[in-house]
C-alpha cells in the first residue's frame, strides 16, 4: 500500500506498482554501454509528466492544502482509468488505460516503478528490439489495466501507474534471462543484500502478488490483479515470440569492485 503522500487523495486513487514489499532488486548484468532508448525515454517521460503534475506538489499553480488535493483528484480522474466508466459509451474512456501508464500517485510510486523499469527494461529491450519492446510495453500495460478494470467494473476509483506494463517486463525477463542474478533486500533478513537467480526471485514475487490480491479488499491501494495480469502477459508473450531456443540460459557477469572474478 502507498499511504505516504496524502490520505485524502488516496481515497480517490488506486495506484499500481511492481512490488508490494519493501524489497528492492537489481539485475547483476545491465545493458551498460548499450543503447536502450525506449526504456530511458519512458523513464524520462514519466518523470517529466510527474514533475509538472499536481501529484508532485511542486507546482505553485496548483495551490496548497485542500486546493492541491482537489487538483490531484481532478488530475487522476482525467488521466486515470475509472473502471465504472471505462465500458460506457464514451470514446475518450478507451484511451485511459494508455494515459494511466504515464501517471503516478506519489514520489514513492514513481521512483519504485522507474527503478524496476531501469533494472529490467534495458535487457528486455536489448533482446526484443526497440520497436517491439515499445509495442510490448504499451500493449501489455494497456491490457493489464483493462483486465483489472474488467474485474472491478463497478469501482469509481481512478487507477494509475505503469506497474502493469512493468510487471509484463518482469514476466518477459523471467523467460528470457532465468539465470540472471537479482540482488534482493529482504526485510525479514534485516535487509541484507542477497543474490538469487531470476527464476527464484520473480516467481516468488508473483506468488506474493497472488496472495495479496486474494486478501485485497475494496480500499484503495495497490492493484495486485493488474500486476498478475501484466506478469502473465509478459511471460506468455516471451514464450510465444522467442521460444525455448532463444532463451538465455546464463549471463556472463563482470564482478563488481571488491569481488573476485569468476
Amino acid at each position: 500500500m502507498i499511504r505516504n503522500w496524502s490520505t485524502a487523495a488516496l481515497r480517490t486513487v488506486r495506484t499500481v506498482r511492481p512490488l508490494g514489499t519493501a524489497r528492492t532488486a537489481r539485475a547483476t548484468r545491465t545493458a551498460r554501454g548499450r543503447a536502450a532508448p525506449v526504456t530511458y525515454g519512458l523513464i524520462t517521460l514519466c518523470c517529466l509528466l510527474f514533475l509538472i503534475s499536481p501529484a508532485a506538489g511542486l507546482n505553485p499553480a496548483y495551490g496548497t492544502g485542500d486546493e492541491l488535493l482537489a487538483a490531484q483528484r481532478a488530475y487522476f480522474r482525467r488521466w486515470g482509468v475509472i473502471p465504472a466508466e471505462l465500458f460506457e459509451d464514451s470514446p475518450g474512456s478507451v484511451l485511459t488505460p494508455a494515459t494511466a501508464l504515464f501517471v503516478h500517485g506519489s514520489w514513492v510510486h514513481l521512483l519504485g516503478n522507474m527503478l524496476f523499469l531501469h533494472v529490467f527494461g534495458a535487457m528486455a529491450e536489448e533482446r526484443m528490439g526497440r520497436l517491439q519492446f515499445a509495442l510490448f510495453y504499451l500493449g501489455c500495460g494497456y491490457l493489464a489495466l483493462l483486465g483489472y478494470a474488467g474485474a472491478n467494473a463497478q469501482s469509481p476509483e481512478p487507477l494509475v501507474g505503469a506497474s502493469g506494463a512493468i510487471s509484463a517486463v518482469l514476466g518477459a525477463f523471467l523467460f528470457l534471462f532465468p539465470r540472471a542474478r537479482v540482488t534482493s533486500l529482504l526485510p525479514f533478513l534485516f535487509f541484507l543484500p542477497l543474490r538469487f537467480p531470476a527464476w527464484i526471485v520473480l516467481p516468488f514475487w508473483a506468488v506474493l502478488q497472488w496472495m495479496a490480491a486474494g486478501r485485497a479488499g475494496d480500499d484503495p491501494g495497490v492493484a495486485y490483479l493488474a500486476h498478475l495480469v501484466g506478469f502473465g502477459l509478459g511471460l506468455v508473450f516471451a514464450w510465444v515470440r522467442f521460444g525455448r531456443r532463444t532463451r538465455v540460459k546464463s549471463v556472463p557477469v563482470t564482478a563488481p569492485e571488491g569481488e573476485k572474478q569468476p
